[in-house]
């Protein structure tokens, strides 16, 4: 368990996506330098907040560069952009799980019993 009772995000075998309501979203770049992560980290969520104060404000020039701020970082973090891993493997990003080769293996995965 993660912290307040939250479960681990579900990871493919090869820690290349993690699994959200069946999609496949790729996972940040696992050979990135820790210092590298968090100040990518940290700027993308001053990204993410600078896209909310947009939204509060409806500022359209605002959303622009916020919107790209949060693309540069997911591109710095391997999340978007080129693809971090060296095989020569597609991009899954965003495509369904059940409609991938990590179809069988999600499968096989235990669902979550629905609380209550």
């Amino acid at each position: 368990m993660t912290p307040a009772g939250k479960t681990a995000p579900l990871v493919t075998p090869d820690g290349r996506y993690l699994v959200v309501r069946g999609r496949l979203w790729r996972t940040s770049n696992p050979n990135l330098a820790p210092e590298e992560r968090a100040r990518m980290v940290k700027s993308l969520m001053e990204a993410r907040r600078a896209v909310a104060r947009a939204k509060r404000t409806q500022d359209p020039a605002l959303m622009k560069e916020a919107r790209a701020a949060v693309q540069a970082a997911k591109v710095a973090l391997g999340e978007r952009g080129p693809v971090w891993w060296t095989d020569g493997a597609p991009d899954l990003n965003r495509h369904m799980a059940a409609n991938t080769p990590y179809a069988a293996w999600y499968e096989g995965v235990p669902k979550a019993e629905p609380a209550g």
